[in-house]
């Protein structure tokens, strides 16, 4: 699929990412169309894999070609291409900047204009209102003094929209809700601690938001690097909550305030979180899981549990040990 908000190198080869990786070079100079997570990676596309904890996701890609270490290559199958390095993630960010020069740049879109209500149904608008390059917005919304919305973003029909919001790389569903000062689409904090210097990991995702969702104030919601950080149908998000990237949340949640969750995690539908609790990077939460205010998530909850404390354990074992 093609990435509207990222323009990418078409031209890439194998001997290209070697070359990049400072490998020896390939004797099959292939053609590579992109680079792709495990999931999304079509067959012409590179991807990686660096845990054990993403061994089922290889078995079902498409991609032939995947960046691995030499303790994981064992584990893959005979027929892939593998690109091996010692360190896979910082590998990922030096071929993803190959294919998207330009994705380590996220300073403000210098192609914005004060908004032309002519061009929109029944729209409402306030004061101070910018809009980037080929935004679409649908039917009925309203957009509120001194937000800005940069270029490519697609937003649905009946959607409110508040004041000093800022929205990118994002495509948002149908009679969804922003309020006041949320920031939507911004990089995430993915870096790797270098000998001299930390090193950036460039995010080419989009934020994808649902029909019927209300984000609430000062909510901060990062794109995703290589896949897409999203906000499921029916979701409700309270005030001062941060989705790191990738983050996917399912449908009918209700997250309350000061949640925070670290990147690549799979929240299921109908989860409630009570206020400040905080759920680790690369975990699968299940559905219809109620985890109390406080608690700190560091594993993987099966559907129908009911969690809380630090590190969360079962409700009930945490009453007891609590008495």
């Amino acid at each position: 699929m093609t990435n509207v908000f990222f323009e990418k190198n078409n031209n890439i080869k194998i001997n290209d990412i070697f070359n990049c990786l400072k490998l020896k070079k390939s004797s099959k100079d292939i053609k590579v169309n992109d680079i792709n997570d495990l999931i999304d990676a079509d067959e012409n596309d590179i991807t990686f894999f660096h845990s054990k904890k993403y061994l089922d996701s290889v078995k079902s890609t498409k991609a032939k070609i995947i960046i691995t270490n030499s303790k994981l290559k064992n584990m893959l199958p005979k027929n892939l291409f593998i690109v091996e390095v010692k360190n896979v993630l910082l590998s990922v960010a030096k071929v993803t900047t190959l294919f998207y020069p330009n994705a380590l740049n996220d300073t403000f879109d210098n192609n914005v204009s004060v908004i032309n209500q002519n061009k929109f149904t029944n729209i409402k608008i306030g004061q101070n209102i910018l809009l980037g390059k080929n935004v679409k917005i649908g039917k009925n919304c309203s957009i509120g003094h001194n937000t800005i919305i940069e270029s490519n973003v697609i937003i649905g029909d009946n959607c409110k929209i508040g004041n000093n919001v800022l929205i990118k790389y994002s495509i948002i569903g149908n009679n969804t809700t922003i309020l006041d000062g949320a920031v939507i689409g911004k990089k995430g904090f993915g870096f790797y601690p270098g000998e001299n210097k930390n090193v950036r990991y460039p995010h080419i995702g989009k934020v994808i938001i649902g029909d019927d969702v209300e984000i609430g104030c000062n909510n901060t919601i990062d794109r995703g690097s290589l896949s897409n950080t999203v906000i499921g149908d029916g979701t409700f998000l309270d005030n001062q909550v941060h989705i790191a990237h990738n983050v996917k949340i399912g449908k009918k949640c209700i997250i309350t305030g000061q949640v925070g969750f670290a990147g690549s995690t799979s929240i299921g539908n109908r989860v409630m979180i009570g206020g400040q609790a905080g759920i680790s990077g690369h975990l699968k939460i299940g559905d219809n899981v109620q985890i109390g205010g406080g608690s700190g998530v560091i594993k993987d909850i099966p559907s129908n549990s009911k969690i809380m404390g630090y590190p969360a354990k079962n409700i009930k074992e945490f009453l007891r040990d609590n008495k």
